[in-house]
């Protein structure tokens, strides 16, 4: 890890260095030198642009500045510098060399991970009409097109010339300029973000000058509907008393709100009785406080001072509380404590599902100071969040995982809420962090609180409450008058020859449920219409092409669909291996699920929420907003529904295909099974109606379904850590998973092989699980061997054997037989 250089007396004699992180998955930070007039404009934390390689161009981020020259090559001069201030602090650089060094991520790597498209410059060849160039008589008529369209522009990008021209074979055209010396061709910087701006109308300052507002008036006497737009700014700007508020202006949306001519606008416009004007806004909506934060009830209240008694000794608490206790009303009232103290405050989420609910009841109380940071959002919407904490417009961050790369400065309180989700692992790409605990250590870097809140906790936070090193703090009331849902069991439907028959137990609740206008949520974990379609005749399944997957059927766009790595085909009317007509879907997935319990209630209406129907922010606020507000009868949906949402008038909560996780290979299976369980149940009977848990499984004498349906997580924790111990998992110890990626199945093997002998021989056969083909052996034309290593927990080994798997996984990618493999090290698995 680098260290930050002291500070350093700057002259216009010296030659300085400055260290750079260079956005590309590159082991090493790269040296740079500083011309000598720039000696006092850059620092630590700046953007610069840097040539890298004969032409390209990228933007890297300052990390360290010294006068030492590279040893090993002649430094290049850095081209640009982007700032004025630092754009990271020097907490956000200490956080990316640890989440670097932690995960054996490349600093380049978590480098384009931390900063929002947006902020990021992209590098486009562009083209340069030659100054000095004299026309020639031997040029085509489409290199006469593309020269005299660069006469009229000082240059244009490759895409800019072929959305005007729209030339075919643009790159040979060029080339052919090129070597008649007519282009320059160069690599043109250009910033992704712009700011959203709002069309503002404004009168002719003229006009308050020598009765000039009385002349136009009298102008306009005979056109009523030009009156009416001068009217309706002069009263809405209140500038005919005070002429100075003209200078702001009137959002242009607002004649046209109150239904005043469009065209009478227009011509007024043209007239320059108005003028038009466009002015940076923030694409983020500004509500005024509408809500105070609730009391606390007598178990919440005494939660909320325990937890302060916590922090007292400890940084990290562990809050658990069962469905419905109010656990977010406890956040609210820590959030404004540690505002009170003018601390900023990170409110993580595991899924942009609960974005959306929990936001709406945060801006209620804390208005313009909570931002909200997320992948559905826009870049322009994520720079302006970010550029508002900086600013410290936001005090507070709602936000997935990504949010722990913003530019905190005064950092409080961080709240991971469902802590125990698998979506706060990122699997791909790089760098494959985790982040519930790297914004534990963020909170490390800053001295703030880190408060773990969940109904259903992970074994591994549980075991570090149980041994002390958290606090825990437990909420076993839920909140008011709603009483924990009622569970009960049916044998799980089944699908022949495209036919739904769904249990007697789930038609009689549901027809219940609906006849006293209540709500219900089917959780079903797979989308599209049925996993897979099947030949009835010779059993024959259709698989895609690049990974060993059957396709999954998807009716709405009537085709067949890879989850893994996209491809698409059409729907086989005949089998293509006996030519039989025969051919069904088999299974269902929420698609079909939809289509099959309106078929039953056809009255009721009915949404689903998965990946495909909830694509954009928009669309997935919609279905909430509806379902919220009971224009929705029935939501059925993946794993989405399952995580914290909070609807009272849901009675019912139906859970399909358990059985399959249940017989998952995974030594977090049954964690995994209890925890949806235990979540899904919650989101019933949590106003005062009550509530009822259809748990639909083949096996009810499955000791896992006998726990949940017991409520007995501590003896499921106490089992299942017996387990743990016995066969030496986490928590008992660290693991780190090996992947080997190449087209060829059996240089995968063979590198897979040379890898697990090596491990084996350096740490011991006990350490090291494989290698072995996982269940899904091809993925993108590219066949997988993985290998599990397991470490104890000691810190200084770890760090010591991480350094070492590098130095073996680079070694071995220099051998000529395995040159072309992938190696991905995955940290803390899960």
């Amino acid at each position: 890890m680098l260290e930050f250089e002291k500070e350093i007396i700057h002259t216009a004699y010296s030659t300085f260095f400055v260290e750079v992180i260079v956005p590309l998955p590159l082991p090493k930070i790269y040296t740079y030198r500083v011309p000598n007039e720039w000696n006092d404009l850059v620092n630590i934390g700046y953007r610069v642009v840097i040539q890298f390689g004969q032409k390209k161009i990228y933007t890297g981020l300052v990390v360290a500045i010294s006068e030492d020259p590279p040893r090993n090559y002649e430094a290049k001069y850095i081209l640009d510098i982007l700032d004025d201030t630092p754009l990271l602090s020097k907490i956000q650089i200490n956080f990316i060399h640890w989440m670097s060094d932690y995960y054996l991520a490349h600093p380049g790597e978590v480098l384009i991970c931390a900063l929002p498209a947006g902020l990021k410059l992209s590098s486009e060849s562009s083209v340069q009409l030659k100054p000095e160039y004299i026309w020639q008589e031997n040029l085509s008529a489409d290199e006469i097109s593309v020269l005299t369209l660069l006469k009229k522009k000082e240059y244009l990008s490759f895409s800019e010339i072929e959305k005007t021209l729209k030339l075919k074979k643009l790159n040979k055209i060029i080339s052919e300029l090129l070597k008649k010396d007519a282009i320059l061709l160069f690599e043109q910087v250009k910033d992704k973000y712009s700011p959203k701006k709002i069309k503002k109308i404004r009168l002719n300052q003229n006009l308050f000058l020598e009765n000039g507002l009385e002349k136009l008036f009298k102008d306009l006497e005979k056109n009523e509907k030009q009156q009416e737009i001068i009217l309706h700014y002069l009263k809405e700007t209140n500038c005919l008393s005070t002429p100075e508020l003209n200078s702001i202006g009137l959002e242009k949306s607002s004649f046209l709100l109150q239904e005043l001519s469009s065209s009478s606008l227009n011509t007024l416009i043209k007239k320059q009785v108005l003028h038009e004007f466009e002015q940076p806004v923030s694409r983020f909506r500004v509500d005024r406080y509408t809500e105070d934060k609730k009391p606390l009830n007598e178990a919440q209240k005494n939660a909320f001072e325990e937890i302060n008694t916590v922090f007292d000794q400890k940084n990290i608490c562990l809050l658990h509380g069962i469905t419905g206790s109010g656990k977010t009303e406890i956040y609210i009232h820590l959030i404004e404590e540690m505002l009170l103290k003018g601390k900023q405050v990170l409110y993580l989420l595991p899924e942009i599902a609960l974005s959306t609910q929990i936001f709406s009841r945060l801006r209620k109380i804390f208005g313009s100071s909570l931002g909200v940071y997320h992948s559905k959002f826009s870049d322009n919407e994520r720079v302006e969040t970010y550029k508002g904490l900086k600013n410290g417009e936001f005090q507070i961050i709602l936000g997935v995982r990504s949010s722990i790369f913003l530019p905190f400065e005064n950092l409080g309180l961080v709240i991971i809420d469902e802590e125990h989700d698998a979506s706060y692992k990122q699997h791909e790409p790089s760098p494959r962090y985790h982040g519930r605990d790297s914004a534990m250590y963020l909170a490390h870097l800053h001295n703030a609180k880190v408060l773990l809140g969940t109904a259903t906790p992970s074994l591994e936070s549980y075991f570090l409450a149980k041994e002390g090193k958290y606090g825990l703090v437990n909420l076993t009331k839920r909140h008011g008058l709603s009483q924990l849902p009622q569970l009960f069991l049916s044998p799980s439907p089944y699908v022949k020859n495209g036919v739904n028959y769904f249990s007697d137990a789930f038609i009689d609740l549901m027809s219940k449920a609906l006849e006293l206008k209540e709500q219900a949520i089917v959780f079903q974990n797979r989308r599209g219409y049925s996993p897979y379609v099947q030949c009835t005749s010779c059993e024959y399944i259709p698989h895609c092409i690049n990974c060993n997957v059957s396709l999954t059927l998807h009716k709405g766009s009537n085709e067949l669909k890879c989850h893994y790595c996209g491809h698409q085909q059409g729907i086989p009317t005949n089998c293509s291996e006996c030519g039989s007509r025969s051919i069904y879907p088999v299974g269902m997935g929420t698609e079909k699920l939809e289509d099959d319990v309106q078929t039953i209630f056809k009255t009721a209406k009915i949404a689903r929420l998965d990946t495909d129907t909830a694509r954009t922010k928009n669309k997935l606020e919609e279905i909430f907003s509806d379902f919220r507000s009971r224009k929705t009868d029935i939501l059925i949906g993946t794993q989405m529904v399952t995580k914290g949402l909070d609807f009272d008038n849901v009675t019912l909560v139906t859970v399909f295909d358990i059985d399959r996780m249940l017989f998952f290979p995974d030594f977090r299976a049954s964690e995994r099974v209890v925890q949806l369980l235990t979540q899904i149940s919650g989101r019933a009977g949590r106003a005062n109606k009550g509530g009822k848990v259809l748990i639909q499984t083949n096996n009810p004498n499955h000791i896992l379904i006998q726990q949940v349906m017991n409520q007995d997580l501590n003896g499921f924790y106490e089992k299942e850590m017996g387990f743990r111990k016995q066969f030496l998992y986490p928590p008992f110890c660290r693991l780190i998973k090996i992947i080997i990626k190449h087209e060829d199945k059996g240089t995968a093997e063979r590198c897979s092989l040379y890898l697990g002998r090596i491990l084996k021989e350096k740490f011991g056969i006990k350490a090291i699980i494989g290698p072995e083909e996982p269940i899904i052996n091809r993925v993108r034309n590219q066949f997988l061997e993985q290998i599990f290593f397991k470490l104890p927990k000691d810190y200084t080994y770890i760090k010591s054997v991480k350094g070492y798997l590098l130095e073996i996984v680079e070694h071995t990618l220099l051998k000529p037989d395995f040159k072309n493999i992938r190696i991905i090290l995955d940290v803390d698995p899960n």
